[in-house]
């Protein structure tokens, strides 16, 4: 696979790399075209040098082993982030690395699959970064992200869409899907709205009014 492209403008969505089940090159290499500043966590690093994907910054808390000159040599011009405190995960010490250096927005690979506690973190973490960065998680079958409390977007026709809850939702109103949710709530592990599905070409839009609401675009 072939390095991303060379062009910086911090408007463009960083690429985070974690350590999770790999995506398809084909997804990889879009959001590579689309993120010029590609952050990688530390346990994937190995994996990413094999695609040879030039990496801007290599983040973990690394073990004692680790050759920090073996990298730079190999990966130069390289920032190396030590990252010790392991009350956070990885993934939220590189959310928190992007705050800090401004960028507006983060696309997420290689965040679900395998360890199943590992991707019920990864998912359920972005909540607490809404206000600070705009995060998207990708893999081969879904793209994820938190919705604003209004959110509308086009989508043809039985586009399979799941509304999951962090934790509780309340006041979930829809326009176009095919099982309305009026004045509704959803609460992790009782009711969710998985699997529901656009109803007809267009618009839909999704209101709620208290609590995190992931929206899910899936496909097989």
């Amino acid at each position: 696979m072939s390095s991303h492209h060379i062009v910086r403008d911090d408007q463009e969505p960083a690429l985070i790399i974690a350590n999770g089940a790999a995506c398809s090159q084909e997804l990889l290499g879009q959001l590579l075209e689309w993120s010029p500043f590609v952050v990688v966590l530390d346990s994937a690093i190995e994996r990413v040098l094999e695609l040879e994907i030039k990496v801007d910054v290599l983040l973990g808390d690394f073990d004692s082993g680790f050759d920090a000159n073996y990298y730079k040599e190999i990966q130069h011009p390289l920032e190396i982030i030590h990252t010790p405190n392991q009350d956070k995960t990885d993934l939220e010490k590189a959310f928190e690395f992007l705050i800090e250096r401004n960028f507006p927005a983060v696309n997420v690979v290689w965040a679900t699959g395998k360890r199943a506690d590992h991707t019920i973190t990864n998912i359920t973490s972005i909540a607490k970064f809404r206000n600070q960065l705009k995060i998207v998680l990708f893999d081969d079958h879904s793209k994820i992200h938190l919705l604003p409390q209004k959110f509308q977007k086009w989508y043809p026709k039985n586009t399979v869409i799941s509304l999951i809850p962090i934790g509780e939702v309340h006041g979930i109103h829809s326009e176009n899907l095919f099982y309305p949710l009026k004045n509704d709530s959803l609460t992790i592990g009782y009711r969710t709205g998985s699997s529901n599905h656009v109803a007809e070409d267009g618009l839909i839009t999704i209101e709620h009014s208290e609590g995190d609401l992931l929206l899910m675009e899936c496909w097989d």
